[in-house]
């Protein structure tokens, strides 16, 4: 287990994670920090009386107060090095929408690193090569959008042709979003079917968002993998 990091350390480290979420449990901080449940509160307190409106939602956790501003998130030479290392990676990725909205993303981000960052970071983008998907194939679109109607619950139609070439219409829920071999997955729940199915990106041809939302599955990712593992080793 990480040692505790110095007071002062921790606090900024808090600040970040709440930052990096909407609500934010005691125990997450807890458990990230490696302190007790006490050294959270008394943190937290610590942290109110500096200044940041912290927002604390009883029975769900802690959050910053909507539309306060912090100053830019300094990185390590690490931390930038990692998220370099992403950029090659993702370049690489089939869907153009990902590719593209991570450049764009990326490019902020390297904005708020100082002046020798900038520059061994840039020496490191032209180290690394990832050696998959050499022709930059990209063979989906729809990655953003999608996940967007997944996090409002936006009901969507879309035009999809099969592996077996069968073209067909559906009008479905979507849930989650998984890869597997460079290629992107949605997990949704098909009207037509009257179940969840799987739609491969690539084979999805057009995405219209209705205006109609749905009510929030009450099931997990995990729950839904092992309820197919389940239903795999009884029919394989």
């Amino acid at each position: 287990m990480d040692k505790e990091k110095p007071r002062l350390a921790r606090l900024t480290a808090i600040l970040t994670q709440l930052q990096s979420k909407r609500i934010v449990t005691a125990k997450d901080i807890s458990k990230k920090n490696n302190v007790s449940i006490r050294t959270v509160y008394r943190d937290i307190r610590t942290l109110e009386k500096s200044g940041i409106p912290i927002v604390t939602e009883e029975g769900k956790g802690y959050s910053i107060m909507e539309g306060y501003k912090l100053p830019p998130v300094m990185f390590t030479q690490e931390e930038a090095n990692a998220l370099i290392t992403a950029e090659q990676l993702i370049r690489k990725n089939k869907d153009q929408s990902l590719a593209e909205q991570y450049e764009s993303a990326i490019t902020k981000i390297k904005s708020v690193l100082k002046s020798h960052q900038k520059e061994k970071t840039e020496l490191l983008t032209n180290r690394i090569q990832v050696r998959n998907n050499r022709e930059n194939e990209q063979t989906s679109n729809f990655l953003m959008q999608l996940q967007t109607t997944i996090s409002n619950y936006q009901t969507i139609k879309i035009d999809y042709l099969s592996l077996e070439n069968k073209q067909s219409q559906r009008e479905i829920e979507p849930f989650a979003l998984y890869t597997t071999q460079d290629n992107w997955v949605l997990i949704a729940f098909c009207k037509l079917r009257n179940d969840f199915r799987a739609f491969r990106l690539d084979c999805i041809q057009k995405v219209e968002i209705l205006s109609d939302h749905f009510e929030p599955h009450k099931m997990t990712l995990q729950q839904y993998l092992e309820k197919c593992s389940e239903k795999y080793k009884k029919h394989p």
